[in-house]
Formats: C-alpha cells, sequence, structure tokens
C-alpha cells in the first residue's frame, strides 16, 4: 500500500507555556507531539503548531482558529495543573460542544502507575465541531505514556491501552478523516463494522 491509500489529516498541536512562549527556554512538547505522531500515523499529516502562554482568552482562540482551519485533531501539552497559570482545561471546556471525561480518565490512569501526583492533573477532551481536541501531560515522557499507553518491559505486549487507541474511531464519528495507525506503536480499535479495507 502506497502513502496515497491513506487520508491526509490536519492536527493541531498547541504547547501552552509562558516561559516556552517567550524564549526563556526551548519548547519540548511541539517536537514530542510531531514526532509522536508521525511514527504513530500511517496517514500524511499536515502539521498546524501554536506556541502560546497561559492565558485562557489566548488558549481558546488557538482552539476555534485550529477547529475553523478544519483540523480533525488538536493535541495540545501543558497548562493542565492546578497552579493559579494552569487554564488549559478551562480555555479547552470554553470552546466545547461535547466533553468526552473519558480521555482524562485513562490518563490519570495511567499516570498514577508512575506518580500519586498524577491526581493533580486536570487533563480532558471536548468535540468542538468535526474537531476532537484532547489536553495532554507537559513531559515528553508522560505524552508518549498517555497516547500509547504501557507495555510489559519483557514482552512489549500491551498492559494498558493509551487514550490514543479510541481516536481514530472518535473521529470517524464526529465526520473526520480516516486515520490508520502503526500497529507497533499504537493499535487503533474500531468496531468490525467501522474498518475500512486497504486500498491496494
Amino acid at each position: 500500500m502506497t502513502t496515497a491509500a491513506f487520508d491526509v489529516i490536519k492536527i493541531g498541536i498547541v504547547s501552552v507555556s509562558d516561559r516556552a512562549s517567550t524564549g526563556v527556554y526551548e519548547d519540548k512538547g511541539l517536537p514530542a507531539l510531531k514526532d509522536w505522531l508521525t511514527r504513530a500515523l500511517k496517514n500524511p499529516i499536515e502539521f498546524e503548531a501554536r506556541l502560546i502562554p497561559d492565558e485562557q482568552l489566548l488558549i481558546s482562540q488557538a482552539l476555534i482558529e485550529l477547529s475553523d482551519l478544519k483540523c480533525a485533531l488538536v493535541l495540545t501539552t501543558g497548562g493542565t495543573g492546578p497552579a493559579l497559570r494552569d487554564v488549559t482545561p478551562e480555555a479547552t471546556l470554553a470552546v466545547a460542544h461535547k466533553e468526552m471525561p473519558g480521555f482524562g480518565e485513562q490518563m490519570r490512569q495511567i499516570s498514577l502507575k508512575f506518580v500519586p501526583t498524577a491526581i493533580l492533573s486536570r487533563q480532558c477532551a471536548v468535540v468542538r465541531g468535526q474537531t476532537l481536541i484532547i489536553n495532554l501531560p507537559g513531559q515528553p515522557k508522560s505524552i508518549q505514556e498517555t497516547l500509547e499507553g504501557l507495555r510489559d518491559a519483557a514482552t512489549g505486549t500491551s498492559v494498558m491501552p493509551g487514550i490514543f487507541a479510541a481516536v481514530p474511531y472518535c473521529v470517524d464519528l464526529i465526520g473526520g478523516p480516516y486515520i490508520e495507525t502503526n500497529d507497533a506503536v499504537c493499535k487503533a480499535f474500531r468496531p468490525k463494522s467501522a474498518i475500512r479495507q486497504p486500498v491496494v
């Protein structure tokens, strides 16, 4: 199968950080998102990247803009803790048409395997129009763990699915492009009736 057989998918990636957005330190969120998505998806990807400070209005404006640009998926990183400047969930919920609480619940379950402070994270996910918006953790390691899930160190088999396993079918249901994953990184789940036969 050639790359042309896969739908092109437009993905928004947003890193929320006061210090990175002003150049105090190098942003690591956007490169981590781009790297993981490039490895995980078979589809050609058009990225729309944004690096913005922890300002609720600016975050909401960026999410609306990316939705208007027909991004099927928008992933944010940063700004989801309890600190006063952490307002990404509020900005996300403010632009939502529907809430998708299962994504945040699963991310916290994964992170709790490593640190008890995972209960302080407030990641959420919403649908706006035909765009799925998901708040991810701020650290590249945590981004990968929550997207990809956890594997047994000895066998490499999945012991806890990551949230991305449910993303392609969710995008199907809201009228987006057909996302196909690289099973070695993250195996998407769809009901048999929703699986598209490969183009040869």
